[in-house]
């Protein structure tokens, strides 16, 4: 099961488990889901591919789908928890998102996607894990979990990455180490992602979408040691080592893929 799965990486990641022979159930909340979905069912088969479209700040509709699924599918075998909201309301690219203006509200919302969804979902389906006496956990955080956004990359554009989305996904990656350790002894892994620059160069116009020449773009690329930005394909080694018996004895643990940003 796989959250945020509509989204710039959340496709690439079904399209990844689809590939390597994975029945997905997908949960996201915009209407390309159901055109990705479409899609997926003619390549690999619509029993393979399963879909749940939900808003995940309705905590009451989101806890009844998880319920649903609990119950209607035969073994969860893996839980990805992807989802975060990456816009105005989350202090992305506006000025309320900066250390000196974030509201509240924004607070909450980057706090709730960050770290609330990734617990409920990991709470309701984890139970089920917990039966089988197996499952993998991955939860995608990002390298700001690990390092401080670089001033001198937003100066003078109109990019922010707001304080609250830093913090919610170093609290993710901590709630990762927390179920290793408490979920361990019921065959239970729990691990993290971390991307690094992975920006959305695709769905030009799009809120999060950056244009190929832009000076930003030119700024994030010379902070890598590899001197560009990742591909969302690059992530698919990482997913499926960590979805599979390859990891059979990893727990707890963070892969970063930032192409060297914080390496040096």
């Amino acid at each position: 099961m796989i959250t945020g799965a509509s989204g710039f990486l959340g496709r690439t990641f079904v399209s990844t488990l689809l590939a390597n022979g994975a029945r997905v159930v997908a949960l996201g909340r915009s209407e390309r889901l159901l055109r990705e979905a479409d899609a997926w069912g003619k390549e690999y088969g619509a029993d393979r591919i399963a879909i749940h479209r939900v808003d995940m700040y309705d905590i009451p509709a989101l806890s009844q789908i998880l319920d649903r699924i609990a119950a209607e599918e035969t073994t969860i075998d893996v839980l990805v928890n992807n989802a975060h909201e990456l816009g105005p309301s989350t202090g992305f690219n506006v000025p309320e998102g900066s250390l000196e203006d974030a509201s509240l509200d924004t607070w909450m919302r980057n706090l709730t996607g960050g770290v609330y969804w990734a617990a409920l979902t990991t709470q309701k389906l984890g139970a089920r894990m917990k039966l089988q006496r197996s499952g993998s956990i991955i939860n995608i955080s990002t390298m700001y979990a690990l390092v401080a956004p670089r001033p001198e990359l937003y100066a003078g554009t109109e990019f922010i990455n707001p304080p609250g989305y830093s913090a919610s996904k170093a609290a993710l990656l901590s709630f990762t180490r927390y179920v290793a350790s408490f979920w361990g002894s019921h065959g239970i892994r729990a691990n993290a992602i971390l991307p690094g620059p992975f920006s959305n160069t695709e769905d030009v116009g799009g809120a999060n979408a950056v244009q190929e020449d832009s000076p930003f773009l030119k700024r994030l690329k010379g902070f890598t040691c590899l001197g560009r930005i990742g591909r969302p394909n690059e992530l698919a080694g990482a997913l499926l080592f960590l979805a599979s018996d390859a990891s059979s004895f990893m727990t707890g643990q963070a892969i970063t893929i930032d192409g060297g940003w914080t390496a040096v």
